[in-house]
């Protein structure tokens, strides 16, 4: 009898255990959100804002809208403004609620929905949503971006009424 009530402890210790570790991971999962919020808010002002969150490894991949893609930091920060920034007058950007962060120790992935919003200097109004995925890394203190994806859809959902 006592076996089986030792075994039925350990049994709800366990149960509590991984409960616990879940929710812990689960917290510092979410703490790479505000970091996405971050990144796009970054971007509003130019790739020299966005910088501190990438990686500076010359042989890193960043896929953007144009062209397919860039390597290294340096290129992209080259090339992103010419080829996709100086076609706007201005943008901003707002993350949908669908965050979703998955992180394994010093490297992690997130993926979300962004809405684009501005004025393109050749068409005016403009309204898109992208979709981001991003690979970080903690490097130190910091979690810096290592590989990302920045895509639209092929066929792009019609703006809301009134844009």
């Amino acid at each position: 009898m006592r076996k089986m009530l030792a075994l039925a402890v350990l049994g709800l210790f366990v149960s509590a255990a991984s409960v616990l570790v879940r929710s812990a991971l689960a917290s510092s999962d979410d703490d790479l959100r505000p970091l996405v919020e971050r990144y796009w808010k970054a971007w509003q002002s130019g790739p020299d804002a966005a910088a501190p969150l990438y990686a500076k490894g010359g042989d890193l991949v960043f896929y953007d809208l144009e062209p397919l893609k860039y390597v290294g930091w340096n290129q992209y920060k080259a090339g992103v403004g010419p080829n996709i920034l100086s076609k706007f007058e201005s943008v901003t950007f707002k993350v949908n609620d669908d965050v979703k962060t998955t992180r394994r120790g010093d490297v992690a992935w997130t993926s979300a929905t962004v809405t684009g919003d501005g004025a393109l200097k050749a068409s005016g109004p403009m309204h898109v949503v992208m979709r981001h995925t991003a690979v970080w890394e903690k490097r130190g203190a910091d979690w810096l971006i290592v590989h990302e994806h920045v895509s639209v859809p092929s066929s792009l959902p019609a703006a809301p009424p009134g844009r």
